[in-house]
């Protein structure tokens, strides 16, 4: 696996979660994490701005190769979902125009990646990406370890042999890139 960086995105439109990480020969390694406050901005319009501001100073920063960003789930407000998901357009237009390749994983995806379980806590995951970066962090949010969890399924994606550096989208896809795989 070449060296590569990952920004790990948890989008929203309050809290933005981020998580830096980077691939060397000897394992991966923890850069930076945070989170972006966007409560004092009243303007939806703006936050939006600023996210694709702070967003593109990452990338900027750190000459990120990869996003690995969460993708809204369905909850009982659509309102959310549609906020959500703005966000998260913000944050994915700054790392396209940064030339970055953009990876979206489901919330229980990244779960199982860290602690085994896709119904862990935020706390659960915050305590596993300690063990697994072996780092000593106390966020001022979980939004920011969520991020690096993201970002750590990712690196999982890339080095699986199973998925031969690439994610499999679906079995059928899988059964397609992996002919000589399949028993008959």
């Amino acid at each position: 696996m070449n060296e590569r960086t990952i920004i790990g995105i948890d989008p929203g439109t309050n809290l933005l979660g981020f998580g830096v990480i980077r691939i060397e020969k000897k394992g991966v390694r923890f850069l930076d994490m945070g989170v972006l406050d966007l409560r004092k901005e009243k303007d939806s319009y703006d936050k939006l701005e600023r996210i694709h501001r702070e967003i593109s100073l990452l990338c900027d920063k750190y000459g990120a190769n990869d996003m690995a960003i969460e993708s809204p789930f369905l909850g009982k407000n659509a309102q959310v979902i549609f906020k959500l998901g703005r966000a998260q357009g913000a944050a994915i237009i700054a790392a396209r125009e940064h030339c970055m390749e953009v990876h979206e994983y489901a919330p229980m995806k990244a779960k199982v990646a860290i602690t085994g379980s896709g119904d862990a806590s935020k706390e659960q995951v915050c305590v596993m990406i300690q063990k697994i970066l072996n780092i000593n962090i106390t966020p001022e949010h979980l939004d920011a370890t969520d991020a690096l969890a993201i970002a750590m399924c990712h690196y999982y994606q890339l080095t699986n042999p199973l998925a031969g550096g690439k994610a499999a989208t679906s079995w059928a896809k899988f059964i397609q890139e992996n002919p000589d795989r399949i028993k008959k």
